[in-house]
């Protein structure tokens, strides 16, 4: 009697073991795996490379498992005849089965997602021990399943699941509505193009090269700009920007000078180019302002870094600015202008 209830047990702790710790590491999310191997010593690292490469360990857990649920059963019938007869053989049967679905399965199962984190950790070690003692068996296995189970792996996460994760951070309370905002905002970065973000050309300031600062002078001083585009003729021969208070300052000590000794050299970047493009662009190049060309060479307007960060914080606007929104006040003089054009001239 004592070796048939010694036989049970071992074979509901072991298939529940294994069936709680298959579905614990495939609970835990693969970044938080990465997480605990920076602040868990080693079975935060041996968890990480468990989840890195999933598949060849649960391979191991299941030949566990199974040898568990069909050896130890085939074992619980024989010492069940040696026991009690061959007649009970099929009440033992349906009994352990009903208690390998409750304490092999839903129980360990249930417990091991509910504390999947501190069960992962406490099986990390094991598992990587059990995995390289099966890595023959499971090699076969791999080989076997390969033309079955070939193709790309599935990316750990997308964006959707990312902005889900962000709005649940809110209703659990441990997201603040702003830092919700921001991140939302920084998924907008690889959507807006340099020609969304621009100043279009109309709203411009700019300064023929060949002009003598001093016959700028009233346009320097009226521009609410920090940076003026200097080009030869028109705005589709921009060669440079000049800082306003080199312009001021050449005014007072070389007003003869003209605009395009002053100017440096400004960077042009296609109308497509997005925004996470644009930002690494100006830190590198430690530039501020870049012309927007389109597809003919032609300046449709500019692009500054203080329209990429406003991508991810909202409008900024300081004491110096004017208007709110150089782009709304474009489209209020070119709609303007439209409306002059098309409205027919008096008649004599």
């Amino acid at each position: 009697m004592g070796t048939f209830i010694a036989t049970v047990l071992v074979v509901l702790i072991g298939s529940g073991l294994s069936s709680g710790t298959e579905a614990a590491l495939l609970s835990i999310p693969e970044v938080r795996a990465r997480q605990l191997a920076e602040s868990r010593g080693r079975a935060g690292r041996a968890l990480w490379a468990i989840k890195r490469r999933i598949a060849r360990p649960i391979s191991a857990i299941v030949i566990l498992n199974n040898v568990f649920n069909i050896v130890g059963s085939i074992t619980v019938g024989v010492v069940a005849t040696a026991t009690f007869g061959e007649r009970s053989v099929g009440l033992v049967s349906g009994i352990l089965t009903f208690l390998v679905i409750i304490f092999s399965e839903i129980l360990p199962k249930t417990l091991a997602e509910r504390y999947a984190e501190r069960v992962s950790l406490w099986v990390a070690l094991p598992v990587r021990a059990l995995t390289t003692l099966l890595t023959p068996l499971v090699v076969v296995l791999e080989t076997l399943m390969r033309p079955l189970t070939k193709g790309e792996r599935a990316p750990t996460t997308n964006e959707a699941e990312i902005r889900l994760l962000v709005d649940l951070g809110r209703s659990e309370g441990m997201l603040e509505d702003d830092e919700v905002a921001m991140i939302q905002r920084v998924f907008q970065l690889n959507d807006r193009t340099a020609q969304e973000l621009m100043t279009p050309r109309t709203a411009v300031t700019w300064l023929d090269a060949s002009t003598p600062i001093e016959q700028a002078r009233d346009e320097i001083i009226a521009s609410e700009h920090s940076r003026i585009v200097v080009a030869d003729g028109d705005l589709d021969h921009a060669t440079g920007i000049a800082l306003k208070h080199d312009l001021l300052a050449a005014l007072l000590e070389e007003p003869d000078r003209t605009v395009g000794e002053l100017a440096r050299e400004v960077t042009a970047v296609p109308w497509v180019l997005r925004a996470d493009e644009l930002l690494p662009l100006f830190r590198q190049r430690q530039e501020h302002l870049a012309l927007v060309i389109d597809e003919y060479g032609g300046t449709m307007g500019v692009v500054t870094l203080e329209d990429v960060i406003e991508v991810l914080t909202g409008p900024i606007q300081d004491e110096t600015d004017r208007r709110a929104d150089l782009r709304t006040y474009a489209r209020a003089r070119g709609r303007a202008r439209m409306s002059r054009w098309a409205t027919p001239p008096p008649r004599g």
